[in-house]
């Protein structure tokens, strides 16, 4: 019997400078370029990639609030199908033998990325997979880098990845911000960008609660699937209807969505008294394939 392959989980060698997009490689506690500009390693394992001109607000990203109660709503498991989804499309797309880069654009606090990461190394495969998460929060940062080591985690931008140029075989970016400048600048020919946007029906359940007039789910950038340079390579829907059985998770998953934010007072009110709440889990995904010329 032949011993069973497994994927290596290794750390990053593509990182770049976010100021003048040199490499950089780690020396003791902190990145450094060429040109000296230098990037200290938090206690936590993470690094801050994201220059205060990069930013548009004191702290851009997800609140400790919302990082908080996706955590705690995620480890009900209620999602976990889209977990499950999203490991079986990135397994399918890793070729035995040759070394992969993953991006997880937008990250937050790492449930999905931690999980893919799991079961990559599970997988009866000899690659070496470098794992990037990177999210413009530095609360979603800091969370996720407690979860595992093994994931190079970034606080930086999907505007301007502090990645090297064509260097990501696989873009991840679910519910998040799409930069397809950015992507592109990051991406290998032939890469692979895999996208999940909240479909339609996603949650309209408690949409239907918190606003008077309920609209139809913006679906993000990845509704309009003819992108330039990409070859559409597959669409698919994942489906189904939960019970949530508690206040608390009610308002876990009422905290982590913008439509806490954009809610009225009556209706977030009306949301958080809840005791159980019947949802619709209803995500878009769309595999996209880089053009090589």
């Amino acid at each position: 019997m032949h011993p069973k392959l497994s994927m290596n989980i290794i750390k990053a060698h593509n990182l770049a400078c976010p100021i003048d997009g040199k490499p950089i490689v780690q020396t003791d506690k902190q990145f450094v370029c060429e040109n000296g500009h230098t990037y200290d390693i938090a206690r936590q394992g993470y690094v801050n990639l994201l220059p205060v001109h990069f930013k548009r607000s004191r702290q851009p990203g997800d609140s400790k609030a919302m990082i908080n109660a996706r955590t705690q709503f995620l480890e009900t498991d209620i999602y976990q199908p889209i977990a499950d989804k999203l490991n079986e499309i990135v397994a399918g797309q890793i070729i035995n033998d040759k070394d992969v880069c993953i991006l997880d654009a937008g990250c937050g606090e790492g449930f999905y990325f931690e999980s893919l990461m799991k079961f990559l190394s599970d997988h009866s495969n000899s690659n070496n997979i470098s794992l990037i998460g990177l999210d413009i929060s530095k609360d979603a940062i800091v969370h996720a880098s407690k979860r595992t080591k093994q994931i190079s985690w970034i606080v930086g931008t999907n505007r301007q990845p502090p990645i090297l140029d064509q260097s990501v075989d696989i873009i991840i970016c679910m519910f998040g911000f799409i930069s397809w400048k950015g992507f592109n600048k990051t991406l290998k020919p032939d890469g692979i960008i895999i996208l999940l946007d909240p479909g339609d029906e996603h949650l309209k359940q408690l949409r239907e609660i918190i606003y008077p007039v309920v609209d139809k789910q913006d679906t993000g950038d990845s509704k309009r699937i003819e992108i330039e340079g990409y070859t559409l390579l597959h669409s698919e829907k994942i489906l189904f209807n939960e019970k949530i059985s508690s206040n608390e998770q009610v308002n876990h998953l009422l905290i982590m969505t913008p439509h806490f934010y954009r809610a009225s007072k009556t209706g977030r009110d009306a949301a958080c008294q809840l005791s159980e709440l019947d949802i619709t889990v209803d995500v878009n995904i769309n595999i996209l394939q880089k053009q090589s010329s």
